[in-house]
């Protein structure tokens, strides 16, 4: 049987076929003109340019709103450069899957075409040539090298797709895991279609930037790829029709990282503001632009990995860009800090209790709890960790401990069907997580785990974390002075830039969002600044808190 290698995974051309003829008529949303405009504006496909001589992908064409604009640009082009429209049969390839939209979008292109004055013959041939009816995610073994690939791709949950055709384009692009939209795989044939240099325009959900089913495309996005501009357009007037789409337009390079234009465009953004911006994006070398209807930035770099990319305004993005580059964030070893999370037991039940007599005296560790947190300053409920492990992190011998053996027994069908206690029935009461020999002693900074605000609370030792606290330790910081850093608006910046929103706003402080937080070298903090910074942490004064975090990080003010 004959297949076709793809992203090394072997795919029967029948099969292909077969799929590829299998329609979804859904997932259709078409985008305003003057946004197209802007799209290949920012790409620079302009007349201006010889477009005969460059190699354009649409991936899913709809009925033709990019390729009106796009046939009128190469037109003006090839008059231009002195080419007749034959010179750019090639110049375009776009394709869908309905046959209906592939007539609609050739019907466009020519009326296009023929009413810039060329023959109808000419026009026909052309429009021929540039549409097709197709699967993109099918037959990317055909597109390589491409300067410039645009369009709005469709908006389908997987899970909406033909299980055959989900599996399919599984394996053939490797960014589509999880519960992903087929937009991802639009995005990912698309880049791997460009030449070096070549440029992916998309207007399209921004979700995938912020989700974890956008982690492997912006894993390869970093690794291979540069962001140029991102237009976040939520409250945008975008489409045809209204739809909660979330659109941002992206442009995207393959090529190293430069700088990278960030918008925020509210719903006040029309052809006039885009023009606006197109202008400040193509000629003034500002940091910034701002308008009634939008507001950028040109930040020096782009945030690198597959982990979440930061929300927030351009001039917020920016400034928490630079901080990022300037300072160590907590989670690396530098910062002599370590961030961590409490005791998860699997039946706190059986494990949490407030009878001082329950158990043997030194198999009780006083337990804090995200309730003790409250007020800012810790104030202990009573409650025990029943402690099973001993300082060595094994599990202690239940014949040297009666009433701890009496007290496990008594809840032994509990305990032993957990997951963690199948895995290991020998073990059957252990808890999920160790009990750390000398944590408690420690001082200690606790984030309750969720919160409206930085919320970072001092335990001067004595306690541990319950798992919905996370912990902060460190042999080098006075823990006041990092406290006042932590409770200030700067810290809160870089949790709510990167963490899940809650209901009512609520906010994440879990570990993987407070190591990004960026922190001087503790030495460098002048004695003035550390005494502010300690006084805003006892008085629970966050606006103080900000004022000495300002001073510390070199800024005047903090962007709303």
């Amino acid at each position: 049987m004959e297949t076709l290698a793809l992203n090394g995974s072997p795919v029967p051309r029948a099969s292909l076929q077969k799929i590829s003829d299998e329609a979804v008529e859904h997932g259709e949303v078409f985008t305003r003109r003057w946004i197209v405009e802007m799209i290949l504006d920012l790409l620079n496909y302009q007349s201006t340019e010889d477009l005969a001589s460059l190699r354009l992908m649409e991936p899913a064409c709809g009925t033709g709103a990019f390729l009106e604009v796009i046939a009128e640009r190469v037109s003006a082009s090839c008059r231009a450069h002195d080419r007749s429209i034959i010179d750019a049969t090639y110049a375009v390839s776009a394709c869908d899957l309905l046959p209906q939209h592939v007539a609609a979008a050739r019907a466009r292109v020519e009326r296009v075409l023929a009413a810039d004055g060329w023959t109808s013959d000419e026009a026909s041939a052309v429009a021929t040539a540039w549409v097709r009816r197709g699967d993109y995610l099918l037959e990317q073994a055909a597109h390589r090298g491409v300067d410039v690939v645009v369009g709005n791709p469709p908006y389908i949950r997987l899970e909406d797709v033909p299980e055959d055709r989900t599996n399919l384009y599984r394996s053939l692009w490797r960014t589509m895991v999880g519960r992903a939209d087929i937009y991802i795989g639009f995005f990912e044939a698309g880049l791997r279609s460009l030449r070096e240099g070549g440029r992916l325009g998309f207007i399209c959900a921004d979700r995938w930037m912020r989700n974890q089913y956008g982690r492997e495309l912006r894993k390869l996005v970093s690794s291979e790829f540069a962001l140029d501009a991102c237009v976040s357009m939520h409250d945008v007037d975008a489409f045809e029709e209204q739809v909660a789409a979330y659109p941002a337009v992206t442009i995207l390079r393959r090529g190293k990282q430069g700088s990278a234009v960030v918008v925020d465009a509210n719903r006040g953004f029309d052809k006039a503001a885009s023009q606006q911006l197109l202008r400040w994006v193509a000629h003034d070398p500002g940091q910034s632009s701002q308008s009634g209807s939008y507001e950028a930035a040109r930040m020096p770099h782009w945030f690198p990995g597959d982990d979440l990319w930061p929300t927030g305004s351009p001039a917020r993005l920016a400034a928490l860009e630079d901080l990022a580059e300037r300072f160590t964030p907590l989670g690396d070893k530098a910062s002599g800090v370590r961030v961590g999370i409490g005791i998860a037991t699997g039946a706190d039940k059986v494990f949490i209790t407030t009878d001082e007599g329950l158990v043997e005296s030194d198999r009780l560790l006083p337990l804090a709890m995200v309730r003790d947190t409250i007020s800012g300053t810790l104030e202990w409920s009573g409650n025990y960790l029943v402690n099973p492990w001993d300082e060595h992190g094994q599990l202690v011998d239940l014949n040297k401990f009666p009433k701890l053996a009496e007290h496990f027994k008594r809840h032994r069908l509990a305990l032993a069907g957990r997951y963690v206690a199948k895995k290991a029935p020998d073990k059957w009461y252990k808890t999920i997580d160790k009990v750390e020999h000398g944590l408690n002693a420690r001082t200690k900074l606790l984030f309750p785990d969720m919160k409206l605000s930085s919320h970072p609370v001092l335990d001067k030792g004595g306690f541990y974390p319950h798992h919905n606290l996370y912990f902060i330790t460190s042999e080098i910081w006075d823990l006041e002075v990092l406290g006042g850093l932590l409770l200030s608006k700067v810290a809160e910046a870089f949790v709510e830039a990167y963490a899940v929103k809650m209901r009512g706003k609520t906010l994440r402080f879990q570990a993987q969002y407070l190591r990004r937080i960026p922190v001087p070298m503790t030495q460098e903090i002048a004695p003035e600044q550390r005494a502010q910074l300690v006084a805003a942490f006892r008085a629970r004064d966050v606006t103080a808190a900000t004022q000495a975090a300002l001073a510390v990080y070199g800024l005047t003010e903090w962007p709303d």
